[in-house]
């Protein structure tokens, strides 16, 4: 598993883009979509909500458990992924690619992330 060097990460196992114009990218990490099984629903942000950096802002349904969804960052929701809605199976197949699940205009510089060699340690992969 290989966590691409660009992203920052939690330590709830969200990754976070580069900024662009100021809004980012969210999804959640390999390791986060392997322990959660197979993905069957996914329950997202929706366009002009605020999210506030490590507050729960969706959640994720899989074969095995419900698990909460985290913002790694603070900010109003610009787009979800109408992709991943309607088929939340790519949050296991291309969990940084078409399996990305919300894009935020950021209001402050996030605290606390993670590189990919930070979170690869602290995930133990």
């Amino acid at each position: 598993m290989s966590n691409p060097q660009q992203l920052r990460y939690s330590k709830e196992h969200e990754w976070l883009s580069a900024a662009e114009d100021g809004v980012s990218t969210v999804g959640i990490t390999e390791h986060a979509a392997n322990a959660l099984g197979d993905v069957v629903f996914v329950q997202l942000p929706q366009v002009g909500d605020t999210v506030t950096a490590n507050e729960t802002c969706g959640e994720l349904e899989s074969t095995k458990s419900v698990s909460d969804l985290y913002s790694p960052v603070t900010g109003d929701v610009t787009e979800i992924n109408e992709d991943v809605v309607a088929d939340p199976s790519l949050v296991n197949t291309a969990p940084f690619e078409g399996g990305w699940l919300f894009k935020v205009r950021v209001a402050e510089e996030p605290e606390g992330l993670l590189s990919a060699d930070e979170y690869t340690a602290f995930s133990g992969e």
